[in-house]
């Protein structure tokens, strides 16, 4: 038996215990799993979070960047707060040593060749918990061809992960043929947000993305899209932290940089710290002139 310790006197009663709300937009109901793994994706003390997504091959393959991701991505990996990619990847490329959180692409089938609407869930959820992935990533076409396909892909996923709390992230996709407005991204990041998503992919536009982040009640993250200038990147995740955004999640702009690892420090310092576009842009430049 072990020996009986004394009891206990000092129970501070001239203080109450602080029961603090949770600091990311629209979570404060959710359990305590699902909080955890919201705090590994997004900066506690910010409230951001720099996510670098190298999913593309799921339907394009070994697009420009991502040709060697153990020779181009890993050397980077430690600087962003989350990594998003697929399964294969992780397990086939990125080691268990690696203590970021992961996102894992969670959606998928049809290739550059066909209708991209056309998905369907492609992650068991027993499968993520397995892979300790801290949400899963689903694509949802809102205006696509197989819109409300993609709606319940995500839907699925938001009660599935609500079982084994795991957070989801819905992925606002924008076909060719659809116009890039504040009220379609109103539109689809609300529907996203109404059906269960625990936070939202989407695109940056100049006119109105306060109000996109301001209707969603969610945390919205700004997708980096095609490759433009790093001044131009730098100047469009400054604009989308200012105007609500919680964080970004880039791919091209970060790894098709001429020096990937001096864009994703200062990305870091845009979304973290506030650095204004000059400010990073010479901060990457002389990170990459440092070499």
């Amino acid at each position: 038996m072990p020996e009986v310790d004394k009891e206990g006197k000092n129970f501070s009663l001239e203080k109450q215990m602080e029961t603090k709300g949770f600091f990311l937009k629209g979570s404060n109901s959710l359990d305590w799993g699902m909080k955890n793994r919201l705090s590994r994706i997004f900066n506690p003390e910010t409230g951001r979070t720099v996510m670098l997504a190298i999913d593309h091959g799921y339907f394009q393959g070994p697009t420009s960047g991502l040709e060697r991701i153990d020779l181009n991505i890993l050397p980077i990996a430690p600087y962003a707060d989350t990594l998003m990619l697929t399964r294969g990847i992780l397990r086939s490329i990125v080691p268990p040593s690696y203590t970021r959180a992961i996102v894992l692409r969670a959606s998928g089938g049809p290739s550059i060749l066909k209708e991209l609407s056309n998905e369907q869930i492609a992650v068991d959820m027993e499968d993520a918990v397995r892979l300790n992935a801290a949400a899963l990533a689903v694509q949802v076409f809102i205006g696509g061809e197989y819109e409300t396909q993609t709606v319940h892909n995500m839907t699925r996923l938001v009660d599935m992960g609500s079982r084994y709390g795991v957070p989801i992230l819905a992925v606002t996709a924008v076909g060719t043929e659809m116009k890039r407005s504040a009220r379609y991204f109103r539109l689809a990041c609300r529907i996203c947000a109404e059906l269960g998503a625990h936070y939202v992919k989407t695109y940056y536009i100049p006119n109105g993305f306060e109000t996109v982040t301001a209707s969603c009640p969610v945390p919205i993250v700004m997708a980096g899209g095609k490759k433009i200038p790093e001044i131009d990147a730098l100047t469009m995740a400054y604009n989308a932290v200012q105007e609500g955004a919680a964080g970004v999640d880039m791919g091209r702009n970060i790894f098709q940089a001429e020096s990937p690892a001096a864009m994703i420090q200062a990305v870091g310092a845009t979304v973290h710290e506030n650095l204004p576009p000059a400010q990073a842009h010479e901060m990457y430049l002389d990170i990459k002139n440092r070499k």
